[in-house]
């Protein structure tokens, strides 16, 4: 069959007409997936768009808040805050560090220190966070920065908060210090639920009072909400919601006594906590040497940190609350108000002290050669006679010492408000077998007891717990957790929670004996170990000297000038005053101080003499050339 040129042409024009409709269709069918997408987005989806368009638009910064005031009991302030510029580097928008440095170096003053601290804190950051590389910026300095800011990207000056201690080292290991937060730190505020409300927050309290009331103390995160362009720049303020300041703290510390008290240390190691019996509120928490908390608040520099941390003397160590240490002669009085609650003396019983007390084949030697003759109750106190607590101890047993000074908070922790506390060590035949692994270590022997009856043997107290015992007796058995804060103001109402004292337990004493012991402890400030460092004193203490071995004389006698300084016996003291109606409880030692009344007891006597008379101690405490009596 021929086609004819007209059936070609009709044939071409079906198929571009099909080909018109086709492409056509495929038109339309694109115009309605984009009408209908356009309809999606702009009907279905136009809430969430518009959020995400207001986010781009809207960029919400924190804004910390204001930490928290701390004062002492007189409102002297104890640690503030101020704000300040600083120069600050985000190392992840930074192309070259050191490069960058160096030219920051030509506008501001960057020294050798401050590189070495921020090496320190790079290493402990994240590379998106800024971090300072000067602080405390003079005016100028920020105006030659601002005129050149087009030349460092990821640098900017920032105004912050920053933390003060307008004292100093002044009770700064009651007060703690703050530093820059790191993962553990990150951990404790996710545990406590408190991600949200540290947003923008780069410290944290780490010690003592920072650390224990850091809830307490940072306040609530504000928010604003800024406008910013394409390029992130910020245009205006839209909307600021304040943070809320940290609630303001008010110690129980009186910071003037707590000043001197460090004063009368000098330069000897030690520690010292003064206690109101009444209420448990610490009037004075004392370990020297001290430390300045000031150097961590901008991250502290490394040859600082190598000071402390390396230093011979351990000025970072609480010993007031980290320390244990055998209590020496101050058990003593604990000791015969044992004999006395439990039936095993009266306080006119009476031993003939020879100068030694022999037991299992072993001499334990006096302190005093020949003995101290005719020795009663009192007597025993006031002259420190060793044998009289060595027959005690072995009539009384270990198992009965335990259970009678367990109650008086030797060997466990007093619940002080700051983190830290050691434990101590109570001994008793239960805690030897905890103590060893081996079954012949685990063994109690008798002789054992005896050490124990005189403070020594494996008896270990923290210096706190000595000045809670002493407060305890001193308020005639009634025992309150020791604690540094007195109140809490609220920051939004003003209003003021009392840190109410809280009595842990009253121990059945029998009135008679209280009286026994206390007023042999004020004999031995009268006629006794503690009578030249109390001599004219203008009201009546009760005190009990005390000194510790260090290491075991094995049978040879101690001679202090013969023996290295670091192993000389640490010097203790117990006091409590005024005796009728006690204001002021106290423990003090003196690391390798020697004898409690030559080292210990003037101590007392200078921070009794304050507190009580106003009167202000010349310089530190002298030391005796000798001490009266070797306790």
């Amino acid at each position: 069959m021929r086609y004819s040129p007209l059936n070609t042409r009709d044939r071409e024009l079906d198929r571009f007409r099909f080909r018109i409709a086709f492409a056509a269709g495929v038109v339309l069918l694109c115009f309605t997936i984009l009408i209908g997408r356009f309809v999606y987005l702009q009907l279905v989806q136009h809430d969430y768009y518009k959020t995400r368009a207001e986010d781009n638009r809207i960029s919400l910064v924190p804004v910390t808040p204001n930490r928290g005031v701390i004062v002492d009991r007189n409102g002297t302030v104890l640690a503030r805050n101020y704000s300040a510029f600083t120069l600050e580097i985000t190392p992840s928008k930074v192309d070259d560090l050191e490069a960058t440095i160096d030219a920051l170096g030509e506008f501001v003053e960057i020294q050798p220190k401050d590189r070495k601290r921020f090496k320190k804190l790079r290493e402990e950051s994240k590379t998106f966070e800024s971090l300072p590389i000067r602080t405390r910026l003079t005016d100028v300095e920020v105006a030659r920065f601002a005129a050149n800011r087009y030349r460092f990207p990821g640098v900017e000056v920032k105004a912050r908060l920053f933390r003060q201690y307008p004292l100093g080292a002044t009770a700064s290991h009651a007060l703690g210090y703050i530093g820059r937060i790191n993962d553990r730190d990150i951990d404790t505020i996710e545990r406590n639920e408190q991600t949200a409300n540290y947003k923008g927050t780069d410290h944290i309290g780490k010690t003592g009072i920072e650390q224990k009331y850091e809830f307490h103390l940072h306040g609530e995160t504000g928010y604003e909400q800024i406008e910013v362009d394409a390029g992130g720049r910020a245009v205006r303020s839209l909307s600021r919601v304040p943070p809320v300041p940290g609630n303001n703290l008010t110690l129980t510390i009186d910071a003037k006594l707590q000043e001197i008290t460090e004063k009368v240390f000098g330069d000897r190691r030690g520690a010292l906590v003064a206690i109101e019996p009444s209420t448990g509120g610490i009037l004075a928490l004392v370990s020297t040497p001290t430390y300045d908390p000031n150097l961590f608040v901008d991250g502290i520099r490394t040859d600082d940190w190598d000071d402390l941390n390396n230093s011979p003397d351990k000025p970072m160590v609480n010993r007031a609350l980290n320390g244990a240490y055998p209590p020496g002669s101050t058990f003593k009085p604990f000791m015969a108000l044992a004999g006395l609650e439990l039936g095993k003396r009266t306080p006119q019983q009476a031993i003939s002290d020879p100068g030694f007390f022999n037991f299992g084949g072993h001499t334990f030697m006096d302190d005093k050669k020949g003995g101290h003759g005719i020795v009663d109750m009192y007597k025993s106190i006031v002259q420190s006679c060793n044998t009289y607590y060595f027959g005690l101890a072995n009539d009384l047993g270990i198992d009965n010492i335990a259970r009678f000074m367990g109650p008086f908070g030797f060997g466990s922790r007093t619940g002080v408000d700051i983190e830290g506390e050691s434990e101590g060590v109570l001994p008793s035949p239960e805690w030897k077998k905890r103590r060893f692994k081996r079954p012949e270590q685990q063994k109690w022997f008798a002789g054992e007891t005896i050490s124990v009856g005189i403070g020594q043997g494996y008896n270990a107290y923290t210096p706190i717990q000595l000045a809670q015992a002493m407060a305890t007796l001193a308020n005639d058995g009634v025992m309150f957790r020791p604690h540094l804060v007195k109140y809490i103001t609220d920051s939004k109402t003003g209003e003021k929670t009392m840190i109410e004292p809280q009595p842990l337990r009253t121990l059945p004493l029998k009135p008679e004996n209280i009286a026994t012991i206390k007023h042999a402890m004020v004999g031995v400030n009268k006629e006794g170990t503690g009578a030249r460092a109390f001599a004219g004193a203008g009201y009546e203490v009760g005190g009990k000297t005390g000194t510790a071995q260090v290491y075991s004389l094995k049978g040879s006698s101690y001679n202090r000038d013969k023996v290295k300084k670091d192993l000389r016996d640490h010097a203790l003291y117990i006091a409590f005053a005024p005796a009728d109606k006690p204001k002021i409880a106290l423990a003090v030692l003196v690391e390798n101080g020697g004898f409690g009344a030559q080292s210990a007891a003037p101590i007392a006597r200078l921070v009794m003499d304050y507190y009580l008379l106003g009167k202000l101690p010349k310089g530190p405490a002298s030391e005796d050339e000798k001490a009266e009596e070797e306790e």
